[in-house]
């Protein structure tokens, strides 16, 4: 036998290995959770308890953020099974959206932000009913395709709308700038507002997709687009929901963001990839699987960023794509993801 052949041999092992260790959820979450442990007490130790916690709420802002985006994600996913690349871009147009409400008609930030949503949702709607519907839904490659025009058009148009000029997207919330001490450590207002600002709506759209008529066709929908059709559920206007529906979150999303940073129109791009990373790790038709997962991913890119000195802030986003192939490799439907299962 050859060396390339042992050494291929090994490898195809070593891969056989990881997939039969991914198999076991329980086993997956537990090593997850032991290495995020250790790593935290270790920096604690050798740093100090007040700079890790610090880093804690740092990395929970940043985290609640890519779990509103991971979810606006795996809605399109759960109804189409396929990824949504223009997600970011869609949610930049309806922050500015947002900005021209508050800015340009004075209307207040969080009313704004509010009537923002509600256009992104139309907006996502008119789409899916123009550009998406017309295709079958299985045909996953055309929708993909169809998905990566989107992008490209919402950011040139917001371009030429815009420009590319930075703007300062106001705080929707009071107290912008202060902030009250835990245990040595700065909290800010406005980011503690963020956080329940997101579990408020992930509570909400969980109530919406449980205990409404659309809502249980949607998931149904997710399911089953042949079980659905049988059971009359009009598939379009179901998956149309689906699409307004996660306009909608990835604009609250966008605005949360938008506020920590300056608006123009390539900001959602590296927010994209670390919900992108969330979603993967939660489970691409999971809700509460990118939550979870995209506030494990802010703290991931805050400790590793502030605690790795080679890693730092320009390298951060290697991190989610670590995440990913890692994930990819030893639990290809994530840590709470399910594994479909297809009749042959």
């Amino acid at each position: 036998m050859s060396t390339t052949q042992s050494v291929n041999e090994s490898i195809g092992k070593g891969y056989a290995a990881l997939g039969r260790l991914g198999q076991k959820r329980i086993i997956s979450i537990g090593a997850l959770v032991a290495v995020l442990a250790a790593f935290s007490v270790i920096v604690a130790v050798q740093h100090g308890f007040t700079l890790f916690l610090q880093r804690i709420f740092d990395g929970l802002s940043n985290g609640f953020i890519y779990a509103a985006m991971a979810m606006a994600l795996v809605l399109i996913y759960k109804a189409t099974t396929v990824v949504n690349f223009a997600q970011g871009e869609m949610a930049m147009f309806g922050t500015f959206i947002a900005y021209v409400f508050g800015h340009s008609l004075g209307i207040p930030t969080p009313l704004a932000i509010i009537l923002a949503m509600l256009a992104s949702a139309l907006g996502a709607a008119g789409i899916e009913r123009v550009l998406i519907r017309p295709f079958d839904p299985r045909n996953h490659l055309a929708v993909t395709i169809v998905t990566l025009g989107l992008f490209l058009i919402l950011n040139s148009l917001a371009g030429v709308i815009w420009a590319y000029d930075n703007r300062a997207f106001p705080s929707p919330f009071p107290g912008r700038n202060r902030s009250f001490s835990v245990f040595g450590a700065n909290l800010e207002w406005a980011n503690l507002f963020t956080w329940l600002t997101v579990l408020a709506a992930v509570l909400l759209v969980s109530l919406l997709l449980s205990r409404t008529k659309i809502g249980l066709a949607f998931r149904s929908v997710s399911n089953s687009l042949e079980s659905s059709e049988l059971l009359g559920i009009h598939i379009g206007r179901t998956l149309q929901f689906g699409w307004a529906l996660a306009a909608a979150v990835g604009t609250l999303a966008g605005t949360m963001i938008a506020r920590t940073t300056l608006l123009e129109p390539n900001f959602m791009g590296r927010v994209l990839i670390y919900s992108f990373a969330a979603a993967t790790l939660g489970g691409l038709d999971s809700l509460g699987g990118a939550v979870v997962a995209g506030i494990v991913i802010g703290l991931v890119q805050t400790m590793s960023g502030g605690y790795i000195g080679f890693i730092g802030s320009d390298l951060a986003p290697t991190v989610a794509l670590v995440v990913i192939v890692g994930v990819l490799l030893v639990r290809p439907s994530g840590l709470f993801g399910s594994k479909r299962v297809e009749r042959v």
